[in-house]
């Protein structure tokens, strides 16, 4: 079994972002999306720190350091971007206007709810950002993250045992090893890389899996 690594991920989720989608990627592992949208695509891409029509990273010695993203990563702006105050952003995000947003996440359970922002341990450092706004406020919410932590544990769960983000907000979730829909049916694999099995996948998370798969490329 070959893992997919950060950058096929991001260029798998950037398959499933349509023509004209306003999109929000979340710092962290989201924000790789945005280098792989396909240029022929309008796709208008939104950060909570007040930017709308973002496009990919700059080359390296190009940055500008006034033209930032929310993960204060150096960004570019397509011709007609625009840039606002974070009220107007927050308004764009709490009212609807977002189709879609790609989070990281601790935990997801097989009914959408989403763990992202704390971990509960001793010295962790609680950073909700706008992720709670983005989770309830966008039309679907698109979860990109590696299947198992350090330790090899799962993180798509029967029940988040984190505080919670949101609850039943995600429908998709882009593993390194496997695509997933969840929701209130629970989860089912949709795509996974060659040499895995259905079984595999069973015993890894733990949790109930419903079958309907393409492989991975």
């Amino acid at each position: 079994m070959e893992r997919l690594n950060r950058h096929q991920m991001a260029a798998r989720v950037a398959k499933d972002i349509p023509e004209g989608a306003y999109v929000n990627l979340g710092i962290g592992l989201p924000t790789i999306v945005a280098n792989y949208l396909p240029v022929d695509r309008d796709i208008f891409l939104q950060s909570e720190n007040g930017l709308l029509g973002m496009g990919p990273a700059p080359a390296p010695g190009e940055e500008d350091w006034e033209l930032i993203n929310a993960g204060k990563q150096a960004v570019t702006l397509l011709t007609g971007g625009c840039y606002f105050d974070h009220a107007d952003s927050f308004a764009m995000m709490r009212a609807g206007h977002i189709d879609i947003c790609v989070l990281g996440a601790f935990q997801v359970s097989v009914h959408g709810d989403l763990a992202n922002w704390h971990t509960g341990q001793p010295g962790a450092i609680p950073a909700v950002g706008g992720a709670m706004d983005l989770a309830i406020g966008a039309k679907q919410t698109f979860v990109m993250m590696e299947l198992l932590t350090k330790q090899g544990e799962s993180k798509l769960v029967e029940a988040c045992h984190y505080p919670l983000t949101g609850l039943g907000c995600v429908s998709r979730v882009y593993t390194d090893i496997a695509v997933f829909a969840v929701g209130p049916s629970g989860a089912g694999v949709l795509e996974m890389v060659d040499g895995l099995t259905i079984e595999d996948l069973r015993k890894l998370t733990g949790v109930p899996l419903r079958e309907s798969m393409a492989h991975l490329a």
